[in-house]
């Protein structure tokens, strides 16, 4: 592949590409793969090329693994191939298969896996964005030749007078032959995008077996294409471009793969992005790495937004949830560039769509100045910071913790880089803003007052973000207290602006009322608070429990979560469906009986009571839910009395059977509460009509009383 054509200029000017570039053409020699028969079977001829994308992925043309009429190629017993790279072969399968008919266009491009996951190997840099002209430009083939890290070989030329293939290698790889080393790469001369790819022409053929090999953009660092093919007489060829990899999808996973989940695009670009940021540990091996030669050669052009920013942004990108949809990149991409129009030319570059929060980070590239390119990114990032937080509020578990956590690392990042822009710019972009996703109004007891023995109260508002962080915005605390009915009162008429206020703080979202009472007023039907439904001076007055979801939470639960109650709350979630628990289950209901009933209640069981819980039995079997660990509860805050259960309380109880049977999670349990009072309001479901919900979710404790601990903030 050497090239040759009598002239001393062309061959001197390839030299200086090559010793300019010459750290960078090492790493995508290294990560270029020959595609062969599997291990072991000879003979074994080079069928074509890839390249390493993730660890234990190779990116190659489906064409490659398809024989000249048409066939598979022969693979082994479980129809594994061989990938050849550093002197060794390893197994790897077919896991997708771009060719094959699927909803949207076919593709030639093929994955493979390598079938033992603990090969080390080095992985090529996938660009983020889609090549256009191309100026400095290599195409790589891969080779079977053994030769230890670094060592790169042509093909294997029998001397003169040879006959046949000459004697195999034990191993199965080519012929033991004289080898005549030079480079296993061909200079572009020219390349540009057209409707069929990335067009490429070269000052000498492109040997056979290049096909699937990667078409490396030196000026920025990148593998833009993969090779498809050339055509013998001009010398010019086609490339894939990898920007078609989005197309991937599960209708590509070929029968009796295990893939990469219900986003395989999403998860071979988060395991490639996440690969190449571990590969700068500072408790590394210490070797080179592709971002190194990156930085050698973008350094000194001037770009606020280098190839380090870039480097962090898309690991911290790959550890984001992917988006719900492509749109949402698009607008994310239009906002950041200032752009009216989300469908349009920020949403698609070329024919592919922005599927990832990666590729919207790569339609931001448009040679603007550098100032205005480093604020395009800041702002993007910003943008697909606050709609992840925003995104992961509700999100129960390990799932939910593990968005919210990326999104605040992100965040950090996005202060970090904002730093140095204007003023003007920092307003406008703005910072990732902390959304309340709830609003807690707690009544704290203090003392019995002297003369007719009742309980006093004083009581603050806060705004929750979640994971037990609140932040208290209203306090009414004084030394005499006031009393149960006079501090709700108070509640009530300052209630409705704060949550207004939440609800614009939200982004226009109703947040949820969450009402902590001490367990004498566990009948509190806050749902049938009245409040202003605007800030007008004479706004009108509605019931909350029918326009956003009402919850009563236990004073006694605070930050201090106690394993039963942790251990329930993990048993609701866990559970397929959840149960109702009648409590008591008789007439006669003693505090053993209850306490036992309670305490060997199935993992996705819910107590239900119909049962007055102000006193009596009721107030009881309400303790003892609590005592056990139970973190929901339902029952009518008007129940009835020490009286025997009738036809009535039947009713209730199935209705409540049913209500449990609904939700796929508990999480969604406040939400058809809200449902059945808003039905209750319209004349329906009149057994719902004053239901009280405990729902006290152990990951999202309340706050220290105010009178003993500090506030505690958003981050």
């Amino acid at each position: 592949m050497a090239a040759s054509d009598g002239g001393h200029g062309p061959e001197r000017a390839e030299r200086a590409d090559r010793e300019k570039f010459a750290r960078l053409l090492d790493h995508a020699g290294r990560a270029t793969v020959a595609i062969r028969p599997a291990p072991g079977v000879r003979p074994a001829p080079v069928w074509g090329s890839g390249v390493f994308v993730a660890p234990g992925w190779v990116l190659t043309c489906a064409h490659v693994l398809v024989s000249g009429d048409g066939r598979r190629r022969p693979t082994g017993p479980d129809g594994e191939v061989g990938v050849a790279f550093d002197g060794q072969v390893a197994a790897a399968r077919l896991e997708y298969d771009l060719s094959h008919p699927a909803p949207g266009p076919r593709v030639d491009l093929a994955l493979l896996r390598l079938l033992d996951p603990d090969v080390a190997h080095p992985c090529a840099w996938l660009s983020d964005q889609p090549a256009a002209l191309l100026e400095d430009a290599f195409i790589f083939r891969g080779h079977d030749q053994l030769g230890g890290p670094g060592a790169v070989y042509g093909e294997a030329v029998p001397p003169r007078g040879a006959e046949g293939d000459g004697p195999h290698r034990p191993d199965g790889l080519a012929p033991a032959l004289p080898l005549t080393p030079i480079d296993p790469f061909i200079a572009v001369r020219f390349g540009a995008r057209d409707s069929r790819g990335l067009q490429f022409g070269s000052d000498v053929r492109v040997t056979p077996g290049a096909s699937g090999g990667p078409l490396l953009d030196c000026d920025r660092g990148e593998v833009v294409g993969i090779v498809k093919g050339s055509h013998r007489e001009d010398r010019v060829g086609l490339a894939v471009p990898v920007a078609e990899l989005r197309r991937l999808a599960p209708d590509h996973l070929v029968p009796g793969a295990t893939g990469l989940g219900d986003d395989p695009y999403h998860a071979l670009t988060s395991l490639h992005d996440r690969w190449h940021w571990a590969g700068q540990d500072l408790g590394g091996t210490g070797e080179p790495t592709w971002f190194d030669a990156q930085h050698a050669i973008m350094a000194g052009r001037g770009r606020l937004w280098g190839v380090q920013e870039r480097l962090q942004a898309l690991d911290l990108l790959a550890s984001l949830p992917p988006p719900r949809d492509p749109l949402v990149v698009a607008a994310a991409v239009a906002e950041a560039l200032g752009r009216a129009d989300p469908a349009g030319r920020a949403g698609r570059t070329g024919p592919w769509t922005l599927r990832t929060w990666r590729d919207g980070h790569g339609a931001l590239y448009q040679g603007s100045d550098p100032y205005t390119e480093l604020c395009a990114f800041v702002h993007y990032l910003r943008i697909v910071a606050q709609r992840t937080a925003d995104e992961a509020r509700g999100v129960p578990g390990d799932e939910g913790a593990e968005a919210r956590a990326a999104a605040e690392r992100l965040a950090l990042f996005v202060t970090a880089k904002a730093v140095v822009l204007l003023p003007r710019d920092r307003e406008r972009i703005g910072p990732v803003r902390c959304r309340p996703d709830a609003v807690l109004v707690e009544f704290e007891p203090l003392f019995y007052d002297d003369a007719g023995g009742r309980q006093l109260f004083n009581w603050s508002v806060s705004e929750g973000y979640g994971q037990g962080r609140w932040q208290r915005v209203e306090i009414q605390e004084s030394r005499d207290g006031m009393t149960f009915e006079e501090a709700r009162d108070q509640v009530v008429r300052r209630l409705g602006p704060r949550l207004l206020r939440a609800d614009d703080a939200a982004g226009g979202v109703r947040v949820r009322l969450e009402v902590a009472v001490p367990e004498e007023h566990w009948h509190t039907a806050a749902d049938r608070w009245q409040v202003p439904a605007s800030t007008r001076r004479t706004a009108r007055l509605r019931p909350l429990g029918p326009a956003r979801a009402v919850v009563l939470r236990d004073q006694g639960r605070r930050q201090e979560v106690d394993p039963a109650w942790l251990r329930r709350w993990q048993g609701l979630t866990a559970a397929r469906r959840l149960t109702a628990l009648r409590v008591p289950p008789g007439a006669r209901a003693t505090a053993s009986g209850l306490s036992r009933l309670l305490e060997e209640a199935a993992e996705g069981a819910v107590p239900a009571l119909c049962r007055s819980v102000a006193d009596g039995t009721g107030l009881e079997a309400v303790g003892w839910a609590l005592d056990a660990g139970h973190p929901v509860a339902l029952w009518p805050a008007g129940g009835h009395d020490e009286r025997e259960c009738d036809r009535s309380c039947d009713d209730f109880h199935r209705e409540v059977r049913q209500l449990l049977g609904a939700p796929k999670s508990v999480t969604e349990l406040p939400e058809l509460v809200r449902e059945l009072r808003a039905k209750a309001a319209e004349g329906g479901a009149s057994w719902a009509r004053d239901l009280v919900l405990l729902y006290d979710d152990p990951g999202n404790p309340i706050p220290q009383l105010f009178s003993q601990g500090t506030q505690l903030s958003p981050p």
